[in-house]
């Protein structure tokens, strides 16, 4: 792979912290506070309009209450914005909460149209699939974007790679597809560390904070990096909704950002070995993982990626019962949803993540996802090669 580059991992480890040494501390303070003092009435008033309304907290004045605006998310969502190359970033109290947040900006502005192109997380293909928030959504092919956008689309919405099965999407291509309509892309299998969406035009960075940021399986957060325009629409719908982040969690998850570059680097480098056995294995049909791609595919991650990441998602020759036995019979790797831990886990995506998806758009029964963690290669292959002598 293309390991980071060293810019990438000092912006990690300072980015968010520039006034640190004016504070006089070395770690980043927490603030917990759920109410502010205002100055008098007339200045509270005004900062309370400003920040309901998606602004930003203006000189001098109160922060009103914590539901509109907190010092230590703040400081966590410059430093994602800095390392996704975009204006700014927008946190929230879960991944399904940036998404959702997203699509209410697109209904209160009366484009409630979404064009999403599949695979996707499960949990943001129900949310559209049912209409829940009052979107309405065409599925959409890469290459018939185009087709689909009309004058009511408030987004165009992809993933690449993508879940489960890392599939993988041009984004120059669905950028130039989607013509005036932002277009947001879910970057949390890559992370920033491996793709900029931004870069290549994307609007709007998804990030689903509870996987590799966090890095630790023990918070749950989201968050958008995107244009200022944007950041405004996506606060004022945080605001009214109260879906903030907590203080705590986003403290957590900007110290999760500092080690998210070595983390990234070292869980890819064994999930290049692993895949590289498991394409070896009878029992194993297919090997998803775009270290391994060839063709077109290679080209494109060459292109738009530093590097093939941590996921993989493998097909059984033996099908559905021989994946639900391999996924139960791991004993050092976690059979449990989620991703980008330090420890490695397996599942079952068609049975748990992408459950609510239509049978015609679920992934294959037959497949697993692997989500690799900083084990040895070794110990992976080895837990691994019992499981699958069971299948």
């Amino acid at each position: 792979m293309s390991t980071p580059t060293p810019d990438t991992r000092t912006v990690a480890v300072h980015a968010g912290r520039h006034d640190l040494t004016a504070l006089g501390v070395h770690a980043a303070p927490i603030d917990l506070s759920s109410t502010s003092p205002l100055p008098d009435v007339e200045h509270g008033g005004e900062a309370y309009e400003q920040l309901a309304g998606g602004g930003r907290p203006g000189e001098g004045h109160s922060l009103v209450y914590q539901r509109l605006w907190n010092p230590t998310v703040a400081r966590f969502e410059d430093a994602l914005a800095e390392l996704e190359h975009t204006d700014e970033a927008v946190a929230f109290a879960s991944g399904m909460a940036a998404v959702s947040a997203s699509l209410l900006a697109c209904v209160a502005a009366g484009t409630p149209h979404v064009v999403a192109v599949r695979p996707l997380y499960g949990g943001t293909d129900h949310v559209l699939g049912t209409g829940l928030l009052g979107t309405e959504v065409t599925w959409a092919e890469p290459h018939e974007v185009a087709e689909a956008v009309t004058d009511r689309t408030g987004l165009v919405i992809c993933e690449t790679p993508g879940n489960p099965t890392l599939d993988l999407v041009d984004l120059q291509a669905v950028v130039a597809a989607a013509g005036d309509v932002p277009v947001l892309v879910d970057n949390t299998f890559a992370t920033p560390v491996l793709q900029n969406p931004a870069d290549h035009g994307v609007t709007l960075v998804l990030h689903s904070l509870t996987k590799a940021i966090g890095g630790h399986g023990d918070l749950l957060g989201g968050a958008v990096a995107c244009t200022s325009e944007w950041a405004v629409r996506l606060r004022q719908v945080r605001a009214v909704t109260g879906g903030l982040l907590a203080p705590q969690v986003a403290y957590t998850a900007h110290r999760g950002l500092q080690t998210l570059p070595v983390r990234v680097e070292a869980a890819t480098r064994t999930a290049q070995e692993v895949a590289a056995w498991l394409a070896g294995q009878p029992q194993v049909a297919e090997v998803l993982y775009p270290g391994l791609a060839t063709g077109a595919d290679a080209e494109l991650v060459a292109r738009q990626m530093r590097g093939p990441g941590s996921m993989i998602a493998f097909r059984l020759a033996g099908g559905y019962a021989a994946a639900s036995t391999v996924a139960q019979a791991c004993r050092m790797i976690v059979h449990a949803v989620s991703l980008g831990g330090v420890d490695t886990l397996i599942q079952h995506p068609a049975a748990l993540t992408h459950r609510p998806v239509p049978a015609d758009a679920r992934p294959a029964a037959d497949v697993l996802r692997l989500s690799v963690g900083l084990e040895s290669a070794g110990a992976i292959i080895a837990d691994l090669e019992q499981a699958l002598a069971q299948a």
